[in-house]
């Protein structure tokens, strides 16, 4: 009996982590794996690269592409940061560690 090489090319690629902001009104980010929380001010997603904070006016989430993990937000866009103090993943995998 032979050993087989572990072959990963068969999983499914962690999805790829874009930031498109046009006019500081449409923001369109990719690779988003869990809206945390949101209102007027603020929009907190957790992505492939780590937690993002979105914040300014008005702010609405237009649409949530859980299929191609995309979240588009309208509104004044002032700041995003990517908050290095908050746990990657959700609530449930925030829990596990």
């Amino acid at each position: 009996v032979g050993i087989m090489a572990y072959d990963d090319s068969r999983l499914p690629a962690e999805p790829a982590h874009h930031i498109l902001l046009e006019g500081r009104e449409q923001l369109t980010v990719s690779g988003v794996e869990e809206v945390e929380s949101f209102d007027e001010n603020c929009v907190q997603l957790d992505t492939t690269l780590g937690a993002l904070v979105i914040r300014g006016r008005g702010l609405h989430i237009d649409r949530i592409d859980d299929v191609n993990k995309e979240v588009s937000v309208t509104g004044e866009i002032v700041a995003m940061l990517y908050d290095e103090t908050r746990f990657k993943g959700g609530f449930l995998a925030r829990l596990m560690r």
